[in-house]
This record gives C-alpha cells, sequence and structure tokens, in this order.
C-alpha cells in the first residue's frame, strides 16, 4: 500500500495535520478512538486554547522555536474553526477557553473536517517497524494481529510524550527521533502535582486557597489545592514545569491582602479578638489551624507588637517549601523536553536533515503553561507541518 503520508497519533496535534494534507493520508493510532487525550482534557469540557498566547508562555531549549507555528496558525483561527461546526464555549478564568458542552464536540469537529480532506484513520493500529530507502518511510503496522505495510512519502510523528502512560503514552516519538539521527533532550514530567514525604498536607486535603507561587521562573496568581499526597491546582501545576529535585517552591498566601496593615487596624478596634479567629477572614479554618503548627500564631490581636505584625506577613506571604518529587508522568498533564527544535525547521516542523520527516505537538521540546497553550501548539504546529506537506505535493 502506497500513500503520500502516513501520521502517526490521532490526537490533537495529528487530526489537525491530517486535516491539511487530506488525500492520499493515514493516520494510524493504537487506541479504540480518537483523541483520547482531548476528550479528557478541561474536565471533559477541552481548554482548547487561550486568548492571551505569548511566546513566553512556553518553554523549551529554543525560546524562539515555536513563534513561527504560533504566529501563522493563532488562537483566533481556532476559533474561526470552531465557530464554524457551532460549537459553544465560554471563557473560564485568565483567557481559558472551554467548551459549553463536551471535549467531544472538539474530536467531533477534527473528525468530520478530517473526513471531508479525504484522510483515513486506522484505529487500534500499532506501529511495528519503520525504515526509510530512496526516498520513502516504509512501516509495518500491525492490527488485531495482522500485519500490514505501507509506503509513504512523508512520516509525521505526532505520538505525544509519556504523559499519563495508562492511556497509552509511550516515549515512541523518542525512539524514532533517535532512529534518524535527531537529538532528544532530557523529558520529565510538566504540569504535575507536587508530593512531600510523610503525608505533610494529608490533614489539609481537599482544602483550596488562592496564592502567589514560584519556583525557578515566573509567579503564578493561581489557586493552590492541598492533597493526601502534597500540593496541587492550578499554581502548583504551573510551577511544577520550571522546578527542579531538590529547589524549594515559594508560596505567598495572601497575595491580595495586605494583612500587617490589616492586623494593625483591628488591632486598635477589637484588641481582645484572637489571632487565629481573625486570619479566618482571609483563609479556610483548616488551613488556619494547620499553619499553627508551622508558625506562632498565638494570642489576641491587641498582645502583638508591630514587629510581630510585620514578621507574620513575612511568614504567610514568603512560605518556602520543598517538595519531595512530583507524581510523575501518571499524572502529568505534558511532558517537559522531548525531540530537540536544533534538528527541526521552525516554519515546517521537518528535520533538517531529511525533510520529509516531521514531529509535531507534545512530541517537540515545546511545552506550553497551563490553561490551552499546549492544544495552540498542537493545532498550530499540526497545521505547519501540513501547509508544507500539502505544498510539496
Amino acid at each position: 500500500m502506497q500513500i503520500d503520508t502516513l501520521i502517526l497519533g490521532a490526537g490533537a496535534a495529528g487530526m489537525m495535520c491530517a486535516i491539511q494534507t487530506g488525500e492520499r493520508t493515514l493516520v494510524i493510532d493504537h487506541a479504540k478512538a480518537a483523541g483520547e487525550k482531548i476528550r479528557i482534557s478541561g474536565g471533559g469540557r477541552c481548554n482548547f486554547t487561550n486568548l492571551d498566547i505569548q511566546p513566553e508562555n512556553y518553554l523549551g531549549q529554543n525560546p524562539h522555536f515555536h513563534k513561527s507555528a504560533l504566529s501563522r496558525y493563532t488562537q483566533w483561527d481556532f476559533i474561526e474553526l470552531v465557530g464554524q461546526h457551532g460549537i459553544a464555549w465560554h471563557e473560564k478564568t485568565l483567557g481559558q477557553l472551554f467548551c459549553d458542552n463536551s471535549a467531544k464536540d472538539i474530536i467531533a469537529m477534527l473528525m468530520d473536517e478530517m473526513a471531508k480532506a479525504g484522510a483515513s484513520l486506522w484505529l487500534q493500529t500499532s506501529l511495528a517497524d519503520l525504515s526509510h530507502a530512496d526516498g520513502m518511510f516504509t512501516a509495518v503496522l500491525e492490527s488485531g494481529g495482522k500485519r500490514k505495510t505501507v509506503q509513504a512519502r512523508n512520516l509525521v510523528v505526532a505520538t505525544g510524550g509519556k504523559s499519563i502512560p495508562k492511556m497509552g503514552a509511550t516515549g515512541l516519538a523518542y525512539d524514532i527521533a533517535r532512529q534518524f539521527g535527531q537529538t532528544v533532550t532530557e523529558t520529565r514530567p510538566a504540569l504535575v502535582p507536587f508530593t512531600f514525604p510523610e503525608g505533610r498536607f494529608k490533614a489539609l486535603a481537599g482544602v483550596a486557597q488562592p496564592c502567589r507561587m514560584y519556583a525557578q521562573g515566573p509567579s503564578f496568581d493561581e489557586a493552590l489545592l492541598f492533597t493526601h499526597r502534597g500540593l496541587s491546582g492550578p499554581a502548583a501545576l504551573q510551577c511544577s514545569s520550571y522546578w527542579t529535585e531538590g529547589q524549594p517552591i515559594h508560596i505567598n498566601l495572601l497575595p491580595s491582602a495586605a494583612l500587617a496593615q490589616h492586623l494593625k487596624t483591628v488591632r486598635t478596634q477589637i484588641g481582645k479578638r484572637n489571632l487565629t479567629t481573625e486570619l479566618t477572614n482571609f483563609m479556610p479554618q483548616r488551613l488556619v489551624d494547620f499553619l499553627k503548627g508551622e508558625m506562632d500564631l498565638s494570642g489576641n490581636l491587641g498582645d502583638l507588637s508591630d514587629a510581630r505584625i510585620d514578621a507574620l506577613e513575612q511568614a504567610f506571604t514568603a512560605w518556602e517549601l520543598f517538595p519531595g518529587g512530583t507524581e510523575g508522568y501518571r499524572t502529568a498533564e505534558v511532558t517537559l523536553g522531548g525531540v530537540s527544535t536544533d534538528g527541526l525547521s521552525s516554519k515546517t516542523m521537518a528535520a533538517k536533515d531529511l525533510p520529509n520527516l516531521y514531529f509535531i505537538g507534545e512530541a517537540v521540546d515545546v511545552t506550553g503553561w497551563l490553561g490551552g497553550y499546549n492544544f495552540q501548539w498542537a493545532w498550530s504546529s499540526g497545521w505547519a507541518a501540513g501547509q508544507e506537506i500539502r505544498a510539496k505535493a
């Protein structure tokens, strides 16, 4: 069987690429259904992009690589496509766009566009062998115990990273990259909860608190969620992409409150009020009770000196913690690192020394923030590769 383009992976990037390449394109995936990570994303409603896509919202060894694809296929282009299919959506917070109904609407849209373009989709199909000679890729595909050999002029690797292995995620993209002489940067879980030894925050499981949090990068004003394993919520997930083992994380539990000024004012009015009682105006009672073991919260407001009030504010706004680790790829939303961008064209996503080999989406060393940024990278990189393949046809 001879085709023009073989796309490995029926996820966001792979399907977007197939929509561009059209006829004589075959998309394969080992899963029973296409777009499984789309289906579970955003609590089942798919945070499909963000209104404020900026280059600085992405990590990678080359901070400029992603600019080309993101500028040529933007969030507005994808929003227009969503609108053409009558999919209702809403902005949640911080520019994050979600489907009103279901993430399955996005999958149905992509499947419909693929069908209109004439691309074929084989599910429950895996790659058994891959080689390249005389300008053609030869892939041995296996499905239901049977094998079929396919030859393709173009090969697009859209198999993602290692995150959420229970859904079948593997390092296949990295194996293929190495097979054809591409460098793979170190990978690690990203957008993943932190863990702490000995169930440090077990008593706080389920408690959430707005905070400002940073590791070795930018700070994030988002919600922090305490769990029986450690710290989660948007703030923790964002910071995990910038954290390395052995380093601290820094938390401001009161980013929008001038605690010292407030306590000094109330001290003159209700001096007999207990400090912990007043603190419950700023955070949940369970968190206040827990923090009694972390810092001195004894006494009434009238007993507090200016120096002690200032010290309390410092303690609440500069809480330093040392995570034991993260929950790993098991719960990580994305994989940091991947196929090195040094060997890829930022315009076409093709390997520089083998221009009919493409890497797109999460497989590449481009990782976005939480909030629709990684989906937009999938749409943009898939579109860029697809445009190049169609132009060469």
